[in-house]
């Protein structure tokens, strides 16, 4: 079997450290991608006490569903992940990530790779048994969570340096326009900003669209 590696910390679940069943009530949809094992994993899943919310058999419907069913985890049966499937699971992770484990029959390292860059968290070759369900869906999750959190911050400190680029130009503006030095242009923001009751971002792009149109 092959796995995502684990965060160093906290360390999840892994698929052979016997984990507890999966969370009651887990709401899982099924994609059948050609390998024709859903009932097998729909039986596995009820016994773990998971809810089977819906099963797709063309790729293009997936986010659809994804929208509409609004699943827990997304698990996807195949002999090989198809490009169709793997293109929606990107869509999906873009648009509305969910944690999505592979089970798979083909170990070649191509469709492996390319689930992974699709947001799969768990890719699983010729692992489809019931009793190993359970530790499987716990990496999953944990490995969504990290890479979920991961994303938020790089997110975050895109907007901080995104915000940082337009106070500058703005006290750049202020500066060649009212003769202040960097210290007062910044007090001006900032001065208006508490004014305002508004970020200093969204000021300094108050200054910087009233420099533009005047410009214009």
């Amino acid at each position: 079997m092959t796995a995502p590696p684990a965060p160093a910390s906290p360390p999840p679940a892994s698929a052979d450290d016997g984990a507890g069943p999966a969370a009651p009530g887990l709401r899982v949809l099924l994609i059948d991608d050609g390998a024709h094992r859903v009932d097998l994993l729909r039986d596995a899943l009820a016994r773990q006490g998971c809810e089977v919310v819906g099963v797709v058999e063309q790729a293009t419907l997936i986010h659809d569903c994804v929208l509409r069913l609004r699943p827990d985890v997304v698990i996807v049966d195949a002999e090989s992940p198809t490009r169709d499937t793997l293109e929606n699971l990107a869509t999906l992770s873009a648009r509305m990530p969910r944690p999505v484990v592979v089970f798979a029959e083909d170990g070649d390292q191509g469709p492996m790779r390319r689930a992974i860059q699709a947001g799969v968290s768990a890719y699983v070759v010729a692992g489809l048994q019931p009793g190993r369900l359970a530790p499987v869906l716990h990496v999953a999750i944990a490995r969504f969570e990290q890479d979920l959190a991961l994303r938020e911050e790089l997110s975050k400190a895109q907007a901080q340096l995104a915000s940082r680029k337009q106070v500058d130009r703005a006290k750049g503006i202020l500066m060649r326009e009212q003769g202040l030095d960097e210290e007062q242009a910044y007090q001006r923001l900032r001065k208006l900003a508490m004014d305002r009751g508004e970020p200093i971002a969204q000021v300094a792009r108050r200054v910087i669209d009233a420099h533009d149109l005047l410009r214009g």
